[in-house]
């Protein structure tokens, strides 16, 4: 549990508790193609001649508010794309279409027109179609110049290509790829530690950094469809593991079937700046950063251990972070 992050607002052992609980209901609320439902990266509907949807829901949290703040909407639409497609293709689905919802407190045309654009913007990253939308005017609930930003993606995957636990065994290997930074996850604790805690203006070029902290916390999330896909094609991949809220901790055990365990080496890669920066500022722990930010991995793919190698150079940057073990 990370002390850090309950400070800044959120409680995750809460969160944890509530999808426990959407998950007993959601069985209420099924169909006999339903393959697999709430609780991994994305559902599974069976379609008929061994062809599943991939389904992902997903949003881009209080970065919007640094986004907001700084006045700069056209690049979270790109986030949005990537925390959903991301999520679709950890099944090995194409990801097909996605709709967006936005929710604002007064629409204002070109604010509308610039988050849309990069929604636009990451579908195209993504190679999904936008197929629709909505955008929905609260006037009372949210103060101008507010919003939230929602997002549904779907994906086709036949049976043999899935990807998934039931395919990763003892001995794989464990293939992390970079993320952009700090993605679309964390943003609370990120907030609260640099803005508040530390006092850091956005518009401050921050040694450490290089450049402005809002282009860094502005950077968009890495959308990894087209490279898992191509990798998948050729048979390289057992796995997939997108690193949001709860970083590897969380969400690497979701690939690994029972009797087997992720054996993660920290020190197997670089860690951009950003991480530090903010575990400073937030008085977290190690344990803590762990445990809430992806830490400069976006996405885990879980390979067999004899074409480690050959994932990593085919990708170009790419690091061999650990293996699968018996437990």
């Amino acid at each position: 549990m990370s002390e850090a992050y309950r400070r800044a607002g959120v409680d995750l052992g809460a969160a944890t508790e509530a999808v426990s609980l959407i998950r007993d209901l959601a069985r209420g609320a099924t169909r006999p193609e339903v393959v697999e439902g709430v609780g991994g990266f994305a559902g599974l509907f069976r379609i008929g001649e061994g062809r599943y949807l991939a389904a992902a829901t997903d949003g881009v949290g209080t970065k919007l508010e640094v986004a907001r703040i700084a006045g700069r909407l056209d690049t979270v639409g790109i986030d949005l794309v990537a925390m959903c497609a991301d999520d679709v293709v950890c099944t090995g689905a194409q990801p097909l279409f996605l709709l967006d919802y936005l929710a604002v407190g007064l629409v204002i045309p070109e604010e509308v027109a610039a988050i849309v654009g990069g929604v636009v913007e990451g579908c195209r990253r993504a190679g999904c179609a936008l197929l629709g939308g909505e955008t929905a005017e609260h006037p009372g609930v949210l103060e101008a110049g507010r919003f939230d930003l929602a997002g549904f993606c779907v994906g086709v995957v036949d049976e043999a290509e899935l990807l998934g636990p039931r395919r990763v065994q003892d001995g794989d290997a464990l293939v992390g790829l970079p993320s952009s930074g700090l993605h679309s996850n964390g943003y609370s604790l990120v907030r609260s530690a640099l803005l508040d805690r530390a006092g850091y203006a956005l518009d401050e070029v921050l040694p450490r950094l290089g450049r402005p902290l809002v282009d860094e916390l502005l950077e968009p999330t890495a959308i990894y469809s087209p490279v898992v896909l191509a990798l998948a094609r050729d048979e390289l991949v057992h796995a997939a593991a997108h690193i949001t809220g709860g970083g590897l901790v969380e969400n690497l055990p979701r690939v690994v079937p029972r009797g087997l365990r992720a054996d993660v080496d920290w020190d197997a890669w670089p860690r951009p700046p950003i991480f530090a920066l903010v575990g400073e500022a937030a008085d977290a722990s190690e344990e803590e950063l762990r445990s809430t930010l992806n830490l400069g991995v976006g996405m885990v793919l879980v390979v067999p251990g004899d074409v480690a190698d050959t994932v990593v150079s085919r990708v170009g940057e790419a690091w061999r972070i650990g293996r699968v073990t018996s437990a």
